[in-house]
């Protein structure tokens, strides 16, 4: 699934082209996704302009001049794509979107795990996916003192408490993996058990590996592609995450090989040597 860098870059590509526009067309090809699409979609979006396009946790926020905001998810294998002129709809493409300066966008979505849905701007946060959601770990209100706050006590081990999108959004499984490999943490370490110091590391971590990330245009695995069809290349700067067997990348701890784990029915790649 895209996480959050994925995400941020998608946002980042649809942005450029979209913003000012004006949505001429609308069009579901089908009726469901993971939940129904709004029936009256088209109605709703047609002569409208977008005014900005942002993200929250893993969700694209297309944002209209009339107080509505396009929610878009792109589930396990969705993308979003971009286009000029009358370009034919490619296989899986369930949502397409034209607009005035000539650009067209297509939710494109082959195992149909995303979703779509229309919110009143002003009562996002009040929305059913929306209002349990944890803090961004890219915010200014994202601080060592708030991420122990939120690991205080909790039981749990780390590296779930940092997929749990009630405590902290986005991060997903890739880039927890190797943010505890930066910081050092073993994965199976108690989220409560954390020191302050180690605190201040993980925070580091997790705020470095989401901007290289980001940076490198997110990590390219099966599906994922940014929103012109340029693949990420972060996966190539991967230390952990799909290395089991392979030498640890920190020479000076000497560890033969990374680990494999099975955490909350996802793998987990660490350095048992490396990380405490």
């Amino acid at each position: 699934m895209p996480e959050l860098p994925e995400v941020e870059t998608v946002c980042r590509g649809l942005a450029e082209p979209l913003v000012g526009a004006h949505i001429t067309d609308a069009e579901a090809h089908r009726a469901n996704l993971r939940m129904p699409i709004p029936k009256n979609l088209s109605a709703r979006l047609v002569g409208r302009a977008v005014i900005s396009i942002t993200r929250r946790a893993k969700y694209i926020l297309i944002n209209l001049d009339d107080n509505q905001t396009l929610l878009l998810h792109l589930g396990m294998s969705g993308r979003m794509t971009l286009s000029r002129g009358d370009t034919p709809l490619a296989k899986h493409d369930h949502i397409s979107f034209v607009f005035d300066n000539g650009w067209q966008a297509r939710f494109n979505d082959p195992r149909r795990f995303g979703m779509c849905d229309l919110c009143a701007t002003d009562k996002i946060d009040a929305h059913k996916l929306f209002r349990d959601l944890g803090i961004e770990p890219l915010s200014d209100d994202f601080t060592p003192q708030k991420l122990a706050g939120l690991l205080k006590e909790r039981k749990t081990t780390i590296k779930i408490a940092l997929l749990d999108q009630r405590l902290v959004v986005g991060v997903g499984n890739i880039y927890a993996c190797e943010a505890l490999y930066r910081a050092g943490l073993h994965p199976e370490r108690l989220a409560g058990s954390i020191t302050a110091p180690e605190i201040k590391l993980l925070h580091t971590a997790i705020r470095k590996v989401l901007n290289e990330a980001i940076k490198a245009g997110g990590s390219s695995l099966r599906d994922y592609a940014q929103a012109d069809g340029t693949l990420g290349y972060f996966q190539h700067k991967f230390a952990v995450y799909g290395k089991e067997g392979k030498p640890c990348p920190d020479c000076t701890c000497k560890a033969k090989a990374i680990s494999r784990i099975t955490q909350g029915g996802r793998s987990t790649f660490f350095c048992a040597t490396k990380q405490k």
